[in-house]
């Protein structure tokens, strides 16, 4: 108790609480991360009746089989037989114990007799085959239904994606949506870098006035602008007789609503990197241009890498701004309009909702976990540096 008593004065209370917070979000995060990719590769017979944390854990449950029609009997001295396994060839699972009644499904252990009465048996072994016997011959059109405890084994499969890359569109919602994301990600970037160079190291009249209009932009609610914008756009496009529902479309859109956080993050960024660099610059006869492209820019990477992360993210999780500018059709619908379209037409689908899922967050987490560590200077560096 004293050592870590000691060692919590070591490192600081402050420190403490913040390093469990962080530990605390990651596991919050994590989880059902994990949850989702080890659900969609599982059996979906298994998803359907357990829990991703129970996937590596053998599962028991109640199933219903019915045995072979009596016309299969065979006499066998005085008795009539019918014999034969309730499971298809190949099948994994083991059989615990059987029934006759849905009230008592485990009455009767795998591989013991159960006497039935009135001269009749039968035995259900754990590989699923059975002897059902019977002093009379059998009759009736329909094999006996008997309930059976089942021991499943832990099983994977890569077939939901299969399913969902071949027969649910995903696969060409997935190339959409890497088609919006990709461009949409860029082209503010760049703008965003030539503004906030200019808006940092540029002396012209009504530099503080836009400034403060861009730090004015980043307030506005998206669905306050949607509607001017697109009426705007569709106006444009009726006079040069463009096509309303396109990717140059969704590109500007997204474009115009991730500009005003990037200049505003770039800028105060660029703002606070030494002015000595850029004077000695100046006085070697380097023009603005040159000093942007070979020094601000290399030196501004971290908070490049920062905005991309912001602006991929949110462009790859829209919905909205791409069913109103892009549309739904086959050949345009994206990963979030396609998964959602799933929700209505295969809820009750657990495998393949889950593959859909893992499919739509496996690039954000590439980007993330590539780009992480510029992530936190440059959001550090455009917090406190300003001028």
């Amino acid at each position: 108790m004293a050592a870590a008593v000691a060692q919590i004065r070591r490192i600081g209370l402050p420190r403490l609480i913040v390093h469990l917070s962080v530990l605390a979000i990651v596991l919050l995060w994590l989880f059902p991360t994990l949850g989702i990719f080890i659900s969609a590769l599982r059996d979906k017979d298994q998803l359907a009746v357990s829990g991703w944390w129970t996937a590596l854990s053998t599962a028991h449950r109640t199933e219903v089989a019915r045995l072979a029609d009596p016309a299969t009997q065979k006499q066998e001295g005085n008795l009539y037989v019918i014999a034969g396994n309730v499971w298809e060839a190949g099948d994994a699972r083991t059989i615990d114990s059987f029934g006759t009644r849905i009230q008592e499904p485990a009455a009767v252990k795998a591989g013991e007799t159960a006497d039935l009465g009135e001269g009749e048996t039968l035995q259900v072994n754990a590989d699923g085959s059975y002897r059902y016997a019977k002093a009379e011959a059998f009759d009736g059109s329909r094999g006996r239904r008997i309930y059976l405890t089942v021991t499943t084994p832990p099983e994977f499969t890569f077939d939901n994606y299969r399913t969902v890359l071949n027969s649910e569109g995903i696969g060409r919602a997935f190339i959409n949506s890497l088609t919006v994301a990709i461009p949409a990600t860029i082209i503010p970037i760049l703008v965003a870098a030539f503004a906030a160079y200019a808006l940092s190291w540029m002396r012209f009249a009504g530099r503080t006035l836009m400034i403060a209009m861009v730090v004015g932009l980043i307030v506005v609610p998206l669905q306050m602008s949607l509607i001017p914008l697109l009426r705007m756009y569709n106006e444009i496009g009726t006079i040069f007789g463009v096509p309303s529902k396109t990717y140059a479309g969704i590109w500007l859109a997204h474009t115009a609503f991730g500009l005003p956080l990037a200049i505003y993050l770039l800028r105060n960024y660029m703002v606070g990197l030494p002015k000595e660099i850029i004077e000695s610059a100046r006085v070697d006869g380097a023009s603005d241009f040159e000093i942007f492209v070979k020094i601000v820019l290399p030196l501004s990477f971290p908070a490049l890498a920062s905005f991309a992360i912001f602006q991929f993210l949110w462009v790859w999780n829209d919905l909205l701004v791409a069913m109103v500018f892009l549309g739904t059709t086959k050949d345009q619908i994206v990963l979030t309009g396609n998964l959602n379209a799933l929700l209505g037409s295969r809820g009750g689908n657990w495998e393949i909702l889950t593959a859909s899922a893992f499919i739509t967050i496996i690039v954000p987490l590439i980007v993330f976990f590539a780009l992480q560590r510029y992530l936190v200077r440059g959001l550090l560096a455009g917090s406190v540096k300003g001028g």
